[in-house]
């Protein structure tokens, strides 16, 4: 694989990626928890984030990266956020660096739960075997790009079956951790 680079812009976008999605509201319904508001806003279908990938061969030692631009929005009381995921190589982690707006990452093992604050310049790293999300708790789009091991994988299955246990609010005192499934352990 020969050397190759891309221009990242403030909105988001790579000006030279390989692979581009976007996920809308009803390719994420069985991940927000009020069923009755994704009824209700399954007519708009509402974007919810979108994400530019620059792709390495999935050997090991290669790196990929990514940014996602997710939208600010909420499903009743329940901001925006991304899927979610574990890596399927479990002993691979991940660095998140915040672009541009604000956000929270969300992170679990087991019933160990924990988030990381997301602002312009924030660098987080999501260790080996924590599932972890991004939640736009803001009014602009939450931008962050991503560095990963190219082998990782994507496990998007647990979540979708198993969720999280605990989901990020509006609040009258701003966002808000609260508990959907107490107890709740996803993969230990």
């Amino acid at each position: 694989m020969n050397p190759y680079s891309s221009r990242c812009l403030r909105s988001g976008e790579l000006d030279n990626y390989s692979a581009r999605l976007e996920r809308r509201l009803m390719d994420m319904a069985e991940f927000f928890s009020d069923k009755e508001m994704v009824g209700a806003l399954s007519d708009r279908n509402p974007l919810i984030y979108t994400v530019y990938e620059m792709t390495a061969p999935e050997e090991p030692g290669q790196l990929s990266y990514a940014t996602t631009i997710l939208y600010p929005g909420k499903v009743g009381d329940e901001y925006y956020m991304t899927k979610g995921h574990f890596h399927s190589k479990e002993g691979t982690g991940e660095v998140y660096y915040c672009i541009a707006g604000r956000g929270l990452l969300l992170m679990q093992k087991g019933s160990r739960v924990e988030t990381t604050g997301m602002e312009e310049g924030v660098v987080a790293y999501v260790p080996p075997g924590w599932a972890h999300r991004s939640v736009n708790t803001g009014s602009e789009n939450f931008v962050f790009l991503a560095f990963y091991p190219a082998d990782a994988g994507h496990d998007y299955g647990t979540i979708a079956e198993n969720g999280f246990s605990k989901i990020v609010v509006e609040d009258r005192d701003g966002p808000k951790l609260v508990s959907i499934r107490p107890g709740r352990s996803i993969r230990p």
